[in-house]
């Protein structure tokens, strides 16, 4: 898949779909939701819904493949941000932050870290509440990375 700027979403805990389906239709912007398990979507000719089996890592995997320089991946989810980027693809999770070349190392370092922390027995918070101050930057991310992508 290639060609046109298209947005790939990795859904299934995505708090910003709502916001990715305005921005997409006020840019003319296609937008794959991509999911393990069936959600409503709008019906909207911009909107396509690829519902992939419960495998492990099958969203992702479907992701990938489709990841190239003309798509722009929402995922929070670093392992497959890594990916996207090593296909081309512009990453941005859902608080807005960017995922590069430059920054996804230290985010698996740290990933990395966390999980042997975790399984070592200690007792860590998660990522903080989802804000609006999260909804607002990626929103403005989103706005900028589709602009530069279609400058392209």
């Amino acid at each position: 898949m290639s060609g046109a700027v298209r947005i790939l979403v990795d859904a299934d805990a995505c708090p910003v779909k709502d916001e990715i389906y305005r921005v997409a239709w006020r840019r003319e912007v296609p937008v794959t939701i991509v999911s393990n398990s069936y959600f409503r979507v709008p019906t909207h000719p911009l909107v396509d819904r690829i519902v992939v089996s419960d495998g492990f890592d099958a969203a992702d995997d479907w992701i990938a493949e489709q990841a190239d320089a003309k798509a722009l991946v929402v995922t929070a989810d670093i392992l497959l941000a890594d990916r996207c980027i090593k296909a081309g693809a512009t990453v941005l999770s859902p608080t807005g932050k960017p995922f590069t070349t430059a920054s996804i190392g230290g985010a698996i370092a740290t990933r990395a870290i966390m999980a042997d922390l975790r399984a070592g027995g200690d007792q860590l918070g998660g990522p903080a509440p989802f804000a609006r101050a999260d909804r607002s930057r990626f929103l403005q991310a989103l706005d900028t990375a589709l602009e530069k992508l279609g400058r392209g």
